[in-house]
């Protein structure tokens, strides 16, 4: 195991099977980890980021050596000012190669002692992404096998109560 602080970024709004696994295993690989939400100003997230952050911490509660926290600005100034040394990004296809190396080679021109490690996504999460699960809930669709079960009942239930409204 490596003595490395990771940071994991995203919107993670929900957290999905996908997330989960590259948590479970960056957290293997890495000291510590940080789940950090990325909080943007032009974006309308479904769920708070108090809400995204009691989700994942749920989710990740049987990882003793993940947290999770909520920043804003540029990610590297975060990793920064955290002391982490990593930046774990997950992969799904070539096209998300193509963004997050663009990113990489920014990030390490600004902060040359923070890496960035990609993780590929396992198959089954290839084509998985938050804005999927999102849709597919919004139409009805049964997301189970795309997120973890408090996910699903907490989306139902965030996506009747804006139907209410």
């Amino acid at each position: 195991m490596s003595r490395a602080l990771a940071v994991y970024p995203g919107s993670f709004d929900p957290v999905t099977l996908g997330h989960v696994d590259i948590i479970e295993r960056a957290a293997i690989l890495f000291e510590h980890v940080i789940v950090a939400i990325g909080v943007h100003p032009t974006k309308h997230p479904l769920f708070s980021v108090a809400e995204r952050m009691r989700l994942i911490e749920r989710v990740v509660a049987h990882l003793s050596n993940v947290t999770v926290d909520a920043f804003d600005g540029l990610l590297i100034e975060y990793c920064a000012k955290k002391n982490a040394t990593v930046i774990v990004r997950g992969l799904r296809a070539t096209t998300d190669f193509e963004y997050e190396l663009q990113i990489a080679h920014a990030n390490a021109d600004i902060r040359p002692e923070i890496d960035t490690i990609f993780l590929p996504s396992r198959t089954k999460h290839g084509f998985l992404s938050a804005s999927l699960v999102r849709e597919m809930a919004g139409h009805g669709g049964d997301v189970s096998r795309y997120a973890p079960k408090l996910v699903c009942d907490e989306l139902a239930a965030k996506l009747e109560a804006i139907k209410e409204h």
